[in-house]
């Protein structure tokens, strides 16, 4: 793509993409959902060419996936001289170097001075499945909690571990067994209707009274969360939520699991997400943006935890592929030598500065939130009740998407609009699109 900014030809969809489109009924179940009303063609950096020719620029990001944006010339240059070498062999029949120099790579980065260890898989949620797999065997306890607003995946594992039940869980029961739930420090609708910072972190310190009210602590294996929830509407702890769930954990002798699957990889300003609170998770679970796109997640922790299980008990066919861990390797050498936290940190300056100002006159923006370049904005009917307005907010996306931005929307009321813009986003290309988001904001929410 040559494009260096978004422009529309047609109305969304346009006549070629409908075409197209008119066979997804017919062939893909309706339980794969898409937000786009079109078909893209071709991707670079933060902008989508789709098949009629419309420009979009990208406010998604894959969900959280292209932090080092579409089809990098250095990424696609990695993954196409592996190809021509080596594509499979599966690691666990005979091994290769990628593999090994990834784990390497990802022991030395991730938080903690402590001896490492990692492994590959496909997907998040098969990250976390593996994660409470080790956890349980270390401890040999059957317990996992999780958060409310959580979301891990959708197997029967991470499904019992996600708290949304429409429409992740509805009807898919009965859940895994030995999966338990507590408050999330969802400070916007804090259920002790208490204010931050004068309410003594009693969401952290419910664990303590689930643990005499609900579940013994000494039959939990881990506590897995989120440290910046995602789907659950960016909720963003205060540090110390996380610094004394970590002391509870301890106090407890609790493993402490981070899933960094979407706020991993410089995109809250931090290589990771743990580094605000300074908190060092035992186990930590990597997906999305660690490949730009190629299917790749990782679990990495404390070695003595992870040679709990013996050989074969973890592993899959197709795991840690070359050309993922190629791929994994150049967008590592890339979000460092560029310095994309920081990058980051200015996109979410931006995209905040612009959110509040709309807040100061739209009273349907109840709440802007974020960490670095992961912000959304909650919209509510009324500021007073808070009562959530996800059909508006699903409005605006839509609007969005008819001008050329594509955006998500998230929240357990369905009423938050998130965005996840790739960090080599251009000034230019971050300003068009603010302008895009902003005329839908005014058009649908004044």
């Amino acid at each position: 793509m040559d494009e260096t900014k978004g422009a529309m030809k047609t109305t969304v969809p346009g006549p070629k993409a409908q075409k197209i489109l008119d066979r997804v009924g017919k062939n893909i179940p309706r339980g794969v959902a898409f937000s786009v009303n079109s078909i893209v063609k071709e991707a670079s950096g933060a902008l989508l060419k789709d098949i009629d020719g419309n420009i979009f620029i990208d406010f998604a990001g894959g969900i959280g996936v292209l932090n080092v944006g579409h089809c990098p010339v250095e990424v696609v240059e990695a993954v196409q001289e592996q190809a021509g070498k080596l594509i499979h062999t599966c690691f666990q029949v005979i091994p290769y170097e990628g593999y090994i120099a990834l784990a390497e790579k990802l022991n030395q980065i991730t938080p903690g001075d402590f001896a490492k260890k990692t492994f590959f898989i496909n997907a998040g949620a098969e990250a976390v499945e593996n994660a409470i797999k080790i956890a349980r065997r270390y401890k040999n306890r059957p317990g996992i909690i999780s958060l409310e607003a959580a979301f891990h995946g959708r197997t029967l594992m991470t499904m019992s571990l996600t708290s949304k039940v429409k429409p992740y869980k509805y009807g898919y029961g009965p859940m895994a067994p030995e999966t338990y739930k507590i408050p999330t420090p969802y400070c916007y609708r804090c259920q002790y209707g208490l204010k931050y910072p004068n309410c003594g972190m009693e969401c952290a310190k419910h664990i303590e009274r689930f643990f005499v009210t609900e579940a013994e602590a000494e039959k939990m294996a881990a506590l897995i969360i989120e440290p910046l929830q995602g789907e659950g509407g960016f909720i963003v702890p205060p540090p110390e939520y996380l610094r004394t769930l970590k002391a509870l954990c301890e106090k407890y002798d609790v493993l402490f699991i981070f899933d960094e699957i979407q706020t991993g990889f410089g995109r809250t300003g931090k290589l990771f997400a743990a580094e605000h609170s300074g908190v060092v998770p035992d186990m930590m679970t990597m997906a999305k943006s660690i490949a730009a796109g190629v299917p790749l997640s990782a679990v990495t922790g404390r070695a003595e935890i992870m040679d709990t299980v013996g050989p074969g008990e973890i592993g899959t066919t197709y795991g840690g592929n070359p050309m993922a861990c190629a791929a994994a390797l150049k967008v590592l050498e890339i979000v460092e030598r560029d310095n994309l936290a920081a990058r980051a940190q200015v996109i979410g300056d931006v995209f905040m500065g612009r959110m509040h100002q709309w807040q100061k006159t739209i009273e349907m923006i109840g709440d802007v939130r974020g960490l670095g370049a992961m912000v959304a904005m909650e919209i509510v009917k009324d500021r007073k009740t808070k009562e959530p307005a996800p059909e508006e907010a699903k409005q605006v996306v839509a609007k969005c998407a008819q001008n050329g931005l594509i955006g998500l929307m998230a929240g357990i009321y369905g009423n938050v609009i998130r965005f996840l813009v790739p960090l080599v986003i251009t000034d230019e290309q971050l300003e068009q699109g603010l302008d895009i988001l902003g005329d839908a904001v005014e058009k649908v929410l004044r």
